[in-house]
């Protein structure tokens, strides 16, 4: 039985730890209709109330794919000519939160922090490629 894709997921990372969601979403145009997708991945740290949560949002614009589906899968995310991620996968999370750390975020903070994602996808998806490559034998 598959996961249901909106219930929070659970995150250790240095000894902490988070729950996880993502979820896609659109603006609204003067007529009603619904246009520029945006995924948002929130991590929040726990126990609830020890921390703000962050929101890495990726916003679609020139040269970015943020589908809503097919062809490309729930979740993508990425440089049309470049680096993409899938914000439904764990390590892709993990490289996103060690990024925004390493960038000053700080977890104990109790105010909600929005980031930009596309600041932080070319170096997660580069040490998300370094996690996947195999060791030599």
């Amino acid at each position: 039985m598959p996961r249901p894709l909106k219930k929070p997921r659970r995150l250790v990372a240095n000894g902490r730890v988070y729950m996880w969601s993502m979820r896609h979403s659109h603006r609204m145009d003067a007529d009603g209709r619904s246009v520029d997708c945006r995924h948002t991945l929130t991590l929040s740290p726990q126990p609830a109330g020890t921390g703000g949560p962050l929101r890495i949002v990726f916003a679609s614009g020139p040269g970015r794919y943020v589908p809503g589906g097919a062809p490309l899968g729930s979740g993508d995310v990425g440089f049309v000519r470049g680096a993409g991620l899938n914000l439904h996968e764990p390590g892709a999370v993990r490289a996103l939160l060690d990024v925004a750390l390493a960038g000053g975020w700080r977890p104990e903070e109790r105010r909600a922090v929005e980031i930009d994602g596309w600041s932080l996808l070319e170096p997660a998806a580069a040490a998300r490629a370094e996690d996947t490559i195999p060791e030599s034998p």
